[in-house]
């Protein structure tokens, strides 16, 4: 990459990219005649994927650009966005004109676009990922033309695109639906034992309108729960001394231990905005722990406590080697190539020391645990499951491969990352970590 340091990492710093160049074009109309006279090529967001699907051998373009709001459609309830803009960017707009999203990351510092395209989510149960608010995208395919896929198109093809992995072009606009603005209201809690989700656990996760768990795995219990609740009226409700064996927090909380909180949203039953409760970080401090590596691993939402107990079972080995692990409901939905796909699923997430041999020991420990609840990977995080064991994780695989073929027949999109998990190479999967 053209020796810009800003730019030739992800943003955790473990990943090294690999592109010729790197371009940040000031429209859609150059990033048509680069994508039309590249041979291969990427989109550049945040840079917050841990392995190397958003890398190429060829153009770098990032969207950074790109990062206004195109319409707000009052009538239908949509709101279109750039491929370049930031969650917290749009979630500010949209709430000063009345309206929200129905979910937001834990880190509002990501990009619409590409948090949609690897199917990052929130937590709720009866919520999706980020792609499922998308009603319809823009896209530079191959050829350098600008196409339209939505769901009022009547192909069906939206489900399929809406997790695109960057295997289809390059997003410039997204159309997501949007919902009333709504004030929330957040409270944490300290020490509840594993053991009480054998019995609780749908009374847990159904409790607030997100729910998260967070556990160093020191012992088998979750540090904190991180209980999201709506504020009905903007009034808030006093919150009950405990929670199921857990006692709630008197002071504002990190989630991981010895942490100051000053980055994090605020707690303590406080009621604010939907968009300053729901991530678990502010936009203008660091988030989580800076240099860092992440796993995350989706599991059907009825084997949840089975699974979390075989993960315990290796608490010895994970511990020394985690800042912190979240654990959080997603529902299921019918996009093709998301890791919630026909289930609804729970996923077990994993934030990492900056330790690559020492993680790349522990993950096929992890998976082999969480192998017989038909595990999924996080598509942009790290993992070492074999190519065609992840593939036959995905009904829809074959129909996400001709719609590559359909608007990238030449494979400009393509990269190591996609011909190793989505084309039939089964040579086993490695971390590509610097």
């Amino acid at each position: 990459m053209q020796n810009d340091r800003a730019y030739d990492r992800n943003w955790a710093g473990n990943y090294r990219y690999r592109a010729s160049e790197l371009v940040i074009p000031a429209g859609v109309e150059e990033i048509q005649e680069r994508v039309a006279g590249s041979r291969r090529v990427k989109a550049l967001g945040s840079r917050h994927s841990f392995n190397g699907i958003a890398d190429t051998e060829g153009t770098m373009l990032s969207l950074e650009r790109l990062n206004r709001v195109v319409a707000l459609d009052s009538v239908n309830g949509r709101v279109t966005v750039e491929g370049g803009i930031r969650y917290g960017e749009l979630c500010a707009f949209l709430d000063e004109r009345g309206y929200a999203l129905p979910n937001l990351a834990s880190l509002p510092h990501i990009t619409v676009a590409g948090a949609c395209a690897t199917a990052t989510h929130g937590s709720g149960d009866r919520i999706g990922n980020l792609a499922t608010s998308v009603h319809a995208l823009e896209i530079v395919t191959a050829s350098g033309d600008k196409i339209a896929i939505s769901r009022d198109d009547g192909e069906g093809l939206l489900e399929g695109a809406a997790v695109g992995l960057g295997c289809l072009g390059i997003v410039t606009a997204v159309t997501l639906n949007v919902v009333p603005a709504f004030d929330m209201h957040q409270t944490v809690y300290e020490n509840l034992p594993l053991a009480a989700l054998e019995d609780h656990f749908e009374a847990i996760y159904s409790a607030g309108y997100s729910v998260s768990l967070f556990t160093d795995w020191r012992q088998a219990a979750f540090n904190q729960v991180w209980l999201k609740q709506k504020a009905e009226d903007g009034v808030q409700q006093p919150a009950e001394p405990a929670f199921y064996g857990a006692s709630r927090a008197t002071e504002r909380k990190h989630p991981v231990p010895g942490m100051p909180a000053d980055p994090c949203s605020e707690q303590l039953g406080i009621v604010g905005k939907w968009y300053e409760r729901l991530p678990h970080f502010r936009m203008n401090f660091t988030p989580s722990a800076g240099e860092e590596l992440q796993s995350e691993y989706f599991v059907p939402r009825a084997n949840a406590y089975d699974a979390l107990r075989a993960i315990e079972r290796l608490r010895t080995q994970i511990a020394p080697l985690l800042y912190i692990c979240e654990v959080r409901s997603i529902a299921a939905d019918e996009l093709w190539m998301s890791p919630c796909y026909g289930r609804d699923s729970v996923g077990i997430h994993f934030t990492w020391k900056p330790d690559q041999a020492a993680v790349s020991r522990v993950l096929p420990l992890i998976e082999e645990a969480l192998e017989p609840y038909q595990v999924r990977p996080h598509w942009a995080k790290l993992f070492v499951m074999p190519p065609a064991r992840l593939r036959s994780r995905y009904a829809k695989l074959q129909d996400f491969e001709r719609l590559i073929a359909r608007l990238d027949p030449s494979g400009k999109f393509r990269n190591e990352y996609t011909e190793l998990y989505l084309t039939g190479d089964d040579r086993t999967a490695a971390l590509d970590l610097d």
